[in-house]
């Protein structure tokens, strides 16, 4: 085998398409081969090695896809100095007063610079060497290991750099804490740098981004500070921001400068301690409400909510959010942010935490969910899954105290609460297992009646199983609307349950499988002597030709219906004509209307399917079946029907009109 195709087959071909480099000029990656004969080669061992006239274009690239991570960067490094030099005083490393610990953010669009300084550690010639000449060589992560502070948020030493990538060049000042000469570093993102003691007599850091044109976006305060605030906005030091152009007016000669209105507040962006890293004891009822304000300023006050507190086996604090859902329209996703050390990361949480919890409100922080990696990463990261089987058992936790301590406040909140459980229950299994305790089901006859589904099986074992020993559980979509049948299956002493919102269709579908010995139907699936599938017949008092005339009084088309009709002895107080749907039909076609793929597509196209049922025992044929007038017999057994279809919601438009034209003609001759 020749030895460049053996190099191919080693796919270091990519890498140095990446960096433009040929590979047979410039051996980047620092592999010697020795050709011992035709088909045997012996290869030596190397450190790989990058060429830096190719990282800068890669860091301006490729280092981050939305370049405005580099100002979520840049001022978290200046925190990190801030915490380093308060865990060094807590070791008496540092001695005297630490004084305000501060990073200010200043954008001049003039100079075409934006500048973050800090009064944290500050670095000497020494440091900036190791740490700002060495790509990747993350100081953060040396002292992490060193003095255990798990309050630092850089770990990757990459961050620094994101500043080439709205920058033609970039300049750093800084004076150590340890009293070393100030320093000064220059680079304009070539591998050339400038590295000096310069007189600078601030302890901390300023970095100096000379703005390029393309990114001049960032020259406008207004930009920088909304970066700021979807960023920064809990970091644990305080952040002030500056537009260096802005005109301050002054105070007026004579007037007081000390009123509110003349008074010049310096106010920081961010809330430095936010209640999600204070202990649950120390707040109240209207510190977790203000909180919810200050994340979601239009939001209405929140159900309750959960405190998230862990330290092992991974760390994890956060306030998780109980949103008040009136709608099923009012669902709002990805509304719960995730950050690390308090830095915000995304509030895309799918994939990252279980799917049902993107309904709640609120935060989640964790040091052990990196800053920059992908979300294809996280999903096969092991702290985040348990992560996500803590937060899923911590919710079910909260759900099940509130139902036993409290069931009359828990079922006044299921309007909202049930949305969210049944969703779970859906999605998650082991949430499915606790929700089981505290999913309650409402009386659709008997307002305020809840009942768990193990009371509910108690209170109908004697009359909802049918031959199969099946508990058959009798539910309506929409109570208006089926009301009659709610009626008329009350009326048999049935118990009928509500489940009418956006998710209960794939809700039935998916616990029906799990649940042993239960079956749903819905209360309109068939007339109400057939709902629990008993094989109880009722004798018809209408003769076998009668019968027969029934049926034919009934065969009609209607457009977009698939009609069968049968005749039926049914009580005579039930309805004359009973349209019903057949349940696996009907379902099917309600789950293509949630969107729905593969097999449930195909059924959203096939016509309604409707069953007619002739209460051959209602009085009313007594007289239509003798009718001798042929017109009026047919128009008078089509309102039947009409009226039948009209129940379900089924007589739309010109058979709408027909109807009530129809109706009209009839009620004037008779």
């Amino acid at each position: 085998m020749h030895w460049r195709s053996l190099a191919e087959k080693l796919t270091f071909s990519e890498p140095f398409r990446l960096l433009n480099l040929s590979a047979w000029q410039k051996p980047v990656f620092g592999l010697d081969f020795a050709i011992i004969g035709s088909n045997d080669i012996i290869m030596q061992k190397g450190q790989i090695r990058v060429q830096t006239e190719n990282i800068f274009p890669i860091i301006k690239k490729f280092l981050y896809s939305d370049h405005e991570i580099f100002v979520r960067e840049l001022v978290s490094n200046a925190v990190d100095a801030a915490q380093k030099l308060k865990t060094l005083s807590s070791k008496g490393e540092v001695k005297g007063e630490l004084g305000d610990l501060r990073v200010d953010v200043i954008v001049d669009a003039k100079e075409k610079t934006i500048s973050i300084i800090d009064n944290g550690v500050g670095m000497s010639a020494e440091e900036v060497d190791k740490y700002i000449n060495q790509v990747a060589f993350s100081g953060a992560e040396e002292f992490v290991t060193k003095y255990q502070d798990a309050s630092i948020i850089g770990h990757f030493g990459l961050g620094f750099y994101s500043s080439f990538m709205v920058s033609d060049k970039v300049d750093i000042y800084s004076k150590s804490h340890t009293g070393a000469p100030g320093v000064f570093w220059s680079c304009d993102g070539s591998p050339s740098y400038e590295l000096y003691e310069v007189d600078y007599s601030n302890r901390g850091t300023k970095i100096v981004m000379h703005i390029n044109e393309e990114s001049k976006e960032f020259l406008e305060p207004s930009r920088v500070k909304s970066i700021l605030e979807r960023f920064c906005k809990f970091l644990p030091v305080a952040i002030y921001f500056k537009d260096a152009n802005e005109v301050i007016p002054e105070v007026k000669e004579g007037a007081d400068a000390t009123t509110e209105e003349n008074k010049q507040v310096e106010k920081p962006i961010n809330n430095t301690n936010p209640i999600w890293v204070r202990k649950p004891a120390d707040l109240t009822k209207e510190d977790y409400e203000k909180f919810y304000k200050e994340l979601y300023p239009f939001g209405e006050t929140p159900l309750f909510w959960i405190h998230l507190n862990v330290d092992y086996p991974f760390n994890l604090t956060g306030i998780l959010y109980f949103p008040k859902i009136k709608q099923s329209y009012e669902i709002q996703k990805d509304k719960v942010q995730l950050y690390c050390n308090q830095v915000f990361v995304t509030d895309e949480v799918k994939d990252i935490v279980p799917e049902f919890l993107m309904l709640l409100h609120g935060v989640i922080d964790s040091p052990d969910i990196p800053l920059n990696v992908s979300r294809s990463y996280l999903q096969g990261d092991p702290n985040v899954k348990k992560i996500n089987a803590h937060i899923t058992k911590k919710v079910a936790d909260k759900l099940e105290e509130i139902f036993n301590s409290d069931r009359k406040a828990f079922e006044e909140k299921w309007e909202s609460l049930g949305l969210f459980v049944k969703y779970g229950m859906i999605t998650d299994d082991k949430f499915l297992e606790k929700a089981n305790k505290f999913l309650i089901l409402e009386d659709a006859a008997e307002a305020g009646k809840f009942y768990t589904l193990d009371e509910y099986k108690t209170t109908t074992e004697a009359t909802q199983k049918n031959k199969e020993g099946k508990q058959v559980l009798l539910y309506t979509t929409n109570p208006v609307q089926q009301d009659a049948f709610i009626q008329a299956a009350v009326g048999k002493g049935y118990k009928v349950i509500k489940l009418e919102t956006m998710v209960d269709a794939a809700f039935i579908n998916n616990v029906e499988m799990k649940w042993e010995g239960v079956q749903f139907v819905r209360v309109d699936a068939d007339v109400v002597d057939n709902l629990i599938d008993k094989q109880e017949n009722v004798d018809s008092i209408l003769s076998k030709d009668e019968v027969e005339q029934a049926k034919k009084l009934f065969e009609f088309q209607v457009p977009e219906i698939t009609l069968t009709v049968e005749v039926k002895g049914l009580s005579k107080d039930a309805a004359p004509v009973i349209a019903t749907r057949p349940e696996f039909m009907r379902r099917m076609k309600d789950m293509a209307g949630m969107g729905g793929g593969g097999m449930t597509a195909f059924y959203a196209q096939m016509p309604d399917e409707v069953h007619l049922t002739i209460n051959g025992n209602h009085p009313v044929y007594q007289s239509l079946l003798k009718e001798t007038d042929t017109d009026k017999q047919q128009k008078q057994a089509r309102n039947l029907a009409d009226l039948a279809l009209l129940s379900q919601g089924l007589l739309k438009g010109a058979e709408l009109t027909s109807f009530i034209n129809r109706t009209v003609e009839l009620t004037s001759k008779s």
